[in-house]
């Protein structure tokens, strides 16, 4: 999740150190190996990187996308065939990802970069980056260890895990026993929600179904308490009538350990494990 599994990242971890050592080492200490890793990669791989540094700036602040007029908007770039250059090259790249927003899953509208298609910042790396290499503003040279438990920590350790899933959708739905079936990936954010509800990731499925995916990161299973399943039902509840769907939803849990028993998990029909992420 730091380092998005690069060989050459990984290669320069120091087995004999823990984790949080060998981050602090890399990243934070003075002279780290990786300090100037962000500026050195985006020079190396793009000849004029400053509107693509801008572009995926701009992302950094928004965990679930921005549309090309957002961006716009964000990065002060003129809307031109550079900037659809940029966005494209971005893409290949594997640095950002578009999608549609639910309802507006035409495959042909993903290949154009329509007001409708959203763009989010799914590199792992630059997500680190942005999160919390650029949030040592004292240059504290362990400032891994000491945010570890953190609000800063928890609020990267759950964006990261999202990104982590977005990498590794075919074995969600694997995991879910529908890789068979034609399925669209979408996102949807309410419009009349007060609380601005909305979800990273739906499976939207050619069987009638859809699954409603809620990921959470935690290192133990995850214990729904009565305040979230209602949450999660008037979340359900908003989607439907939103979208005036006719479909099954199915609310689908994707945790690092699953969930945890209690009266409250009865709403959670589907889990899919860490685990399930890395199979075959």
């Amino acid at each position: 999740m730091v380092m998005g599994g690069i060989p050459y990242y990984m290669s320069m971890m120091d087995k004999s150190l823990s984790l949080a050592q060998n981050i602090d080492r890399l990243f934070f200490a003075p002279n780290a190996l990786l300090c100037d890793e962000f500026k050195d990669l985006y020079q190396a791989l793009f000849k004029n990187a400053g509107p693509y540094i801008s572009i995926v700036s701009a992302l950094g602040s928004k965990g679930k996308g921005m549309t090309r007029q957002e961006l716009l908007s964000a990065t002060k770039l003129i809307n031109n065939g550079a900037f659809s250059t940029a966005l494209e090259e971005l893409e290949n790249c594997g640095f950002i990802r578009r999608y549609p927003p639910f309802g507006k899953t035409d495959t042909r509208l993903l290949k154009r970069q329509t007001s409708q298609i959203l763009f989010q910042l799914i590199d792992p790396y630059t997500l680190f980056f942005f999160r919390f290499i650029n949030q040592n503003l004292y240059h504290d040279e362990h400032f891994w260890s000491t945010s570890i438990n953190s609000p800063l920590h928890n609020t990267w350790s759950g964006l990261a895990f999202e990104m982590l899933c977005l990498c590794h959708l075919n074995q969600i739905k694997q995991a879910l026993g529908i890789a068979g079936i034609q399925t669209m990936v979408c996102a949807w954010r309410s419009t009349s929600s007060p609380h601005g509800a909305q979800v990273g990731l739906l499976i939207d499925r050619k069987d009638q179904t859809i699954n409603l995916c809620e990921m959470k990161y935690t290192n133990s299973p995850f214990a729904i308490s009565k305040e979230y399943e209602a949450k999660l039902a008037a979340k359900i509840d908003t989607f439907i009538q939103e979208t005036r769907t006719k479909k099954t939803v199915i609310l689908t849990m994707v945790c690092t350990y699953g969930i945890q028993q209690n009266p409250h998990n009865d709403i959670v029909q589907r889990q899919v494990l860490l685990d399930d992420l890395f199979k075959a």
